[in-house]
């Protein structure tokens, strides 16, 4: 075969599949596109001469799924990181190449156990593969971003997420993907090499049918809501001089909308430390209870003991029997951010970094972490589970936090950090993902877009249109019940894909003392 005898191109081309895996997230939504680049991943570890040749493949596939799909870093690198050039380049191929050592690791794995068995390889390697990306997203606080099952926010395998969740869709793909090695492979002659081909059609095929499995019903209530965007330009955000016109510019966009019952601000909207706003907040905790409203926002708080906490406050109403503001500055009625940005809010090996460039002495960049389990915000009557910006890429955490008496999930965001780049968009596909698995309406506010409201099939509701500043207002239809995957969350995957492993690696060594015994008599 051509590309066995040539490695190098095959690898050529896999990076070019894996570029093309960009086409298949937001804005793009080719979501095609995920099943033909895997296959084509699949049918190059067919070939591999050896698991450190696979191991290659992989890693090819990543470098071009990873080089483009996350290229909006660079932005905030290069514009407000303070970074020559080469230097933020740089540190972009770093992140790049640690991204694609998790498609070489799945790719590597699947060689060692496969052991060259054809109708298994589908399963076994779509078992490695989610295992990989589990990894990549806890190993040094994770970074889940672009995980495949994403591409399918709004595509023909969207019914799935209440039950399996992102993950499970992820498991689905490389799966159905994979099943064409077995069928085309040669060296296996006997009809058994459809079966693995069967059944991901049928998975495949079954998606629509799964909508009555959803768990999850919609509710006659309605809620008001009113999501503003600020627009606030991120060389401003922490300007002294811009302090006042910038609180002044959201109570002035909110105040028309205080009739709402619920309304949004994004992260850190208040650019003073919450100690410093009392006089502000507590101004608009008076005014948003008279009007019976509640309204949430991002605030940085620093505590007497000197932690920093980057979180969301509520003020105005949080019960209906309320009858004045109930915000107090030591109120429980808040959320502390707990997965942080690494370099963004935290730096590792702070003592070495901070003085290396601007990049590693952001502002705020020093923070101390939230406890995982926090109850939900309490906002005039309402429920909400809160996520703060990044965090809404973690399901764990949500399905954590999650209760039969969550009404939504709030997640509130500054992605000006990232221009006019497709991060953002990619953000806000994750955030749909979010409401998809768990069967509620998501409500998300930015700094410069995408602000917007999802409905827990995971459809945009509405949206603000990008870096203009405004107020989006709508009526949010309630859903109850539960998801499968709010209960289960990625647990029951991840033991079975375990199991399936250790199940093959045991059955291949038995398999082994069991020739080796023959060969010996």
């Amino acid at each position: 075969m051509f590309f066995r005898q040539h490695p190098l191109l095959l690898s050529l081309l896999l990076i070019l599949a894996g570029v093309a895996n960009t086409l298949a997230f937001a804005p793009y939504q080719w979501h095609v596109l995920p099943l033909l680049t895997l296959a084509l991943l699949a049918l190059s570890l067919g070939i591999a001469r050896s698991a450190r040749q696979a191991a290659l493949f992989g890693f090819a596939y990543g470098l071009g799924w990873f080089g483009l799909g996350v290229s909006w870093v660079h932005v905030s690198i290069a514009t407000f990181g303070g970074m020559p050039l080469l230097a933020s380049l740089g540190i972009m191929a770093l992140l790049v190449a640690y991204l694609s050592l998790f498609p070489a690791l799945a790719s590597y794995a699947v060689y060692r156990i496969n052991k060259g068995n054809l109708l298994l390889f589908p399963l076994l390697f779509a078992c490695c593969w989610v295992l990989s990306e589990n990894l990549r997203s806890w190993l040094f606080t994770g970074f889940p971003w672009l995980s495949l099952g994403y591409s399918q926010t709004e595509g023909w395998m969207a019914p799935w997420a209440p039950l399996v969740g992102e993950t499970g869709i992820t498991f689905l793909l490389v799966f159905a993907a994979a099943a064409v090695l077995p069928a085309l492979g040669t060296a296996l002659k006997t009809p058994y090499r459809f079966i693995p081909l069967v059944v991901a059609a049928m998975l495949l095929l079954i998606s629509p049918l799964l909508n009555s499995l959803k768990g999850w019903q919609q509710l006659d209530e309605k809620v008001s809501v009113a999501l503003v965007q600020g627009n606030i330009k991120q060389e401003l955000r922490w300007d002294p001089e811009q302090e006042l016109p910038t609180m002044k510019k959201y109570m002035q966009l909110s105040k028309p909308h205080l009739q709402q019952q619920i309304i949004v601000w994004p992260e850190a909207a208040i650019p003073q430390l919450e100690p410093m706003a009392q006089a502000y907040l507590l101004n608009l905790d008076m005014q948003a209870a008279e009007q019976q409203s509640a309204v949430i926002t991002g605030i940085l708080d620093y505590k007497r003991n000197g932690d920093a906490y980057n979180g969301m406050i509520v003020l105005g109403k949080t019960g209906t029997a309320a009858t004045g503001g109930d915000y107090l500055y030591e109120s429980s009625n808040r959320y502390q951010k707990h997965h942080l940005l690494p370099i963004g809010e935290f730096v590792p090996f702070e003592r070495w970094l901070r003085d290396v460039a601007p990049f590693f002495d952001l502002p705020n960049s020093s923070f101390a972490r939230g406890d995982w389990l926090q109850p939900n915000l309490n906002a005039n009557g309402y429920q909400l589970l809160a996520a703060l910006c990044f965090e809404i890429a973690f399901p764990r955490q949500i399905q954590a936090n999650f209760n039969n008496d969550t009404d939504f999930l709030v997640t509130v965001s500054n992605d000006a950090w990232f221009g006019a780049s497709i991060g953002p968009l990619q953000h806000m596909q994750i955030a749909q993902m979010r409401a998809l698995e768990f069967g509620r309406p998501l409500l998300r506010a930015t700094n410069t877009g995408v602000t917007g409201i999802v409905q827990p099939d995971g459809s945009l509701q509405a949206v603000l249109p990008q870096f203009a500043e405004g107020v989006l207002t709508a009526e949010v239809q309630l859903a109850q019940g539960r998801t499968l995957y709010s209960r289960t969350g990625d647990t029951l995957l991840l033991w079975l894909v375990s199991l399936v492993l250790l199940f093959r690696m045991i059955w291949h060594r038995l398999i082994v003392k069991d020739a080796t015994k023959q060969k010996r008599s």
